[in-house]
């Protein structure tokens, strides 16, 4: 009598070891770093999320929340690209 043992494959990404780009990490920076880094107030920064005029948070748990930097820092470029108004 032959038993047939069935393995099972563990599936999952493969790792591309030629790969040429680094792999990024986002970091995520909490209010006070990001009223600092921008120089606006926290009900400022909170309108103009509101308006669409600033990248929004994500989500950590409960109340707490932080804005992914390389957003920030696209927002900041992108204000520093502007024409400044009168």
């Amino acid at each position: 009598m032959s038993l047939l043992v069935q393995k099972e494959a563990i599936v999952g990404e493969e790792i591309d070891k030629e790969a040429t780009e680094a792999r990024r990490i986002t970091r995520l920076i909490r209010l006070p770093e990001v009223q600092h880094r921008v120089g606006l107030g926290r009900s400022t920064i909170y309108r103009w999320m509101s308006e669409g005029k600033f990248p929004k948070p994500v989500q950590l748990g409960g109340y707490s929340v932080a804005w992914a930097e390389d957003e920030v820092e696209e927002w900041i470029l992108g204000r520093l690209g502007e024409p400044q108004q009168a």
